[in-house]
C-alpha cells in the first residue's frame, strides 16, 4: 500500500520522462549517423567529379585518337584514389565530326558517375602557342611593393 500517492505519481513522471529522453537521444544519434553517411557519400561524389574532369581533360589534351594508344581504357585510378575504378569509351567519328567520349567513375560503394561529351580530333601537329609574357616580370619587386618592403635586401 502506498502511503503517499504524490511520490508514486512523481516516480511515474520520472519513468515517462526517461522514456521520452531515450527516444529523443536515439533520434539524435540516428540523425547524426545518417548525416555522417550523407557527408561521406558527398565526399565520394566530389572526388568522382574531379576524377571525371581529370580523365576528360587528359583525353582533350592528348586528343581522342592518341589517348587510347598511351592509356588503358579502364582500370584503377592512381593513388590516393586507387579504390575508385575508371572506364573511358571513345567512339571514333568521321574526320570532320567530333568523337563521342564517355567517362565513367565507380566509387568504392559501387555507385557510377558518368560524363559524356564530344571532343574534336586534333588536326595536324600545330605547336603549342608561346605562353611567355612579352616583357620580363619582376616577381620579387612586385611582391615587395605589395607588402610595403620597398627597400628589401637581396
Amino acid at each position: 500500500m502506498v502511503k503517499n500517492p504524490r511520490r508514486a505519481f512523481a516516480l511515474i513522471e520520472v519513468v515517462i520522462a526517461g522514456i521520452i529522453l531515450a527516444i529523443g537521444l536515439g533520434s539524435v544519434v540516428s540523425l547524426a549517423a545518417r548525416a555522417l553517411m550523407d557527408q561521406q557519400r558527398g565526399e565520394r561524389a566530389v572526388v568522382a567529379a574531379a576524377l571525371l574532369d581529370e580523365l576528360l581533360a587528359s583525353v582533350l589534351a592528348e586528343g581522342p585518337e592518341l589517348w587510347p594508344k598511351s592509356h588503358s581504357p579502364s582500370g584503377q585510378c592512381d593513388a590516393p584514389w586507387d579504390d575508385f575504378q575508371f572506364q573511358v569509351n571513345i567512339e571514333k567519328a568521321e574526320p570532320s565530326a567530333p568523337c563521342e567520349v564517355l567517362a565513367i567513375i565507380t566509387d568504392p560503394a559501387g555507385r557510377e558517375f558518368r560524363c559524356a561529351t564530344r571532343i574534336a580530333l586534333r588536326l595536324g601537329d600545330e605547336p603549342d602557342p608561346e605562353r611567355a609574357p612579352s616583357e620580363p616580370f619582376d616577381r620579387q619587386g612586385y611582391f615587395d611593393s605589395k607588402n610595403g618592403n620597398s627597400n628589401a635586401t637581396k
